[in-house]
């Protein structure tokens, strides 16, 4: 999530390819892009699909083809409403300098809602991220100064398929 509030998402309707081709709610309702009235454009900053895809939904937008071993797919959202049913910011400039709040984040949960690549008629792909990557990346222009805290982490595990 991208918390800076100078950043603005280039994901609308007029830019699909840079939207994730489906947004799920909580609830289990899922909103193709081009549903503009109900997709929340607003919460994605931007999304790329990886650039090994077969099958990718047009228009579409390989942003990472020369990562290491394979083309990533990138997906960065920003502060909107629907991401605060996970406990994550909801308006810009929220957790930003100044905003010093505890946020307690279902990283799970939210996970499981955001749309990922998969070619057609195939199987669903178990995801299994056995580690956590927790921090913050800063483009340096020399004059960044960057505090990062975690105060406290506790990963709960509910279930476990193999």
């Amino acid at each position: 999530m991208i918390i800076n509030p100078d950043v603005h998402s280039h994901c609308n309707s007029s830019h699909l390819s840079n939207c994730p081709p489906y947004h799920t709610f909580l609830n289990g309702t899922s909103i193709h892009r081009t549903d503009k009235d109900n997709y929340p454009y607003e919460a994605y900053h931007m999304y790329c699909s990886p650039g090994n895809a077969k099958y990718t939904e047009e228009p579409k937008n390989f942003c990472d083809p020369y990562s290491n071993p394979q083309a990533q797919e990138i997906l960065q959202i920003v502060p909107h409403p629907v991401w605060g049913e996970y406990g994550y910011p909801t308006k810009r400039g929220d957790g930003w300098i100044g905003d010093p709040r505890t946020w307690e984040l279902d990283v799970g949960k939210l996970s499981q809602a955001l749309y990922f690549y998969q070619d057609p008629g195939t199987k669903p792909v178990h995801r299994y991220w056995p580690s956590i990557d927790l921090g913050a990346e800063v483009y340096i222009d020399g004059n960044e100064i960057l505090e990062w805290t975690v105060s406290d982490l506790d990963i709960i595990i509910t279930r476990h398929d193999t």
